[in-house]
């Protein structure tokens, strides 16, 4: 199987020890304009550049770089991944991508639909947790994790069930008005289960609100 591609772009990374664990050896890296400023936080140089460098000046480098038009449809983030899949890849991580600007943020999320969609996996990682979708796959929450929260942001999923949590659901279904299934726990010593009959949704783990005091500290 083909390495997986992490796409980094420039929104704030307070924690990089933690996204760093989360990297595999033979990740393919893509920098997307000012994600150069975490080149070295990161400890992984890139593999591909991409931009319009109107946050970040172009750098002088022998590496593979993509100059794109400022005035575009596609954010840098945007295109970063569709060039990925150009390439033929099948399994993405975006980091530095959440965050600060809440229209990047949610457009950035939106990446995770239509890498589904397309029969790909893709996860974003940032200070505080991992994000990716639900859909016909169930998924997994580790008791390592704090908290977890369910949220639909495409249709009406429904026939939604959590098994071993604090809150358990039952055939449930969650409406974009009404957005109940925030902040569960996973049960001590168990591992929680999310299954969705019909849909997608987001599934965002956290590591807690103790790390988050402390990160705001510094």
């Amino acid at each position: 199987m083909k390495e997986r591609c992490v796409v980094v772009g420039g929104a704030r990374i307070s924690r990089p020890e933690r996204i760093k664990k989360l990297f595999r050896e033979d990740d393919f890296f893509i920098y997307c304009d000012s994600g150069l400023l975490h080149e070295a936080a990161l400890g992984r140089a890139p593999n591909l550049i991409v931009g319009d460098f109107d946050s970040h000046e172009k750098p002088d480098t022998d590496i593979e770089t993509i100059v794109l038009p400022r005035e575009k449809d596609d954010t840098d983030t945007v295109f970063a991944v569709k060039e990925a899949i150009r390439r033929d890849f099948e399994e993405f991580l975006l980091v530095g991508v959440t965050g600060q600007r809440v229209d990047h943020s949610l457009g950035n999320i939106c990446i995770l639909l239509k890498l589904e969609s397309l029969g790909l996996k893709g996860k974003i990682a940032d200070d505080m947790s991992l994000i990716e979708v639900v859909s016909q796959r169930p998924a997994e929450v580790e008791d390592e994790w704090a908290f977890f929260s369910l949220i639909n942001i495409d249709g009406s999923p429904r026939d939604i069930s959590i098994k071993d949590a604090k809150y358990e659901l039952s055939h449930a279904e969650i409406s974009c008005e009404y957005q109940y299934a925030i902040s569960n726990e996973p049960v001590k010593g168990k591992t929680a289960r999310i299954s969705v009959g019909h849909g997608r949704l987001l599934l965002i783990k956290s590591y807690g609100e103790s790390t988050a005091a402390n990160t705001a500290k510094k």
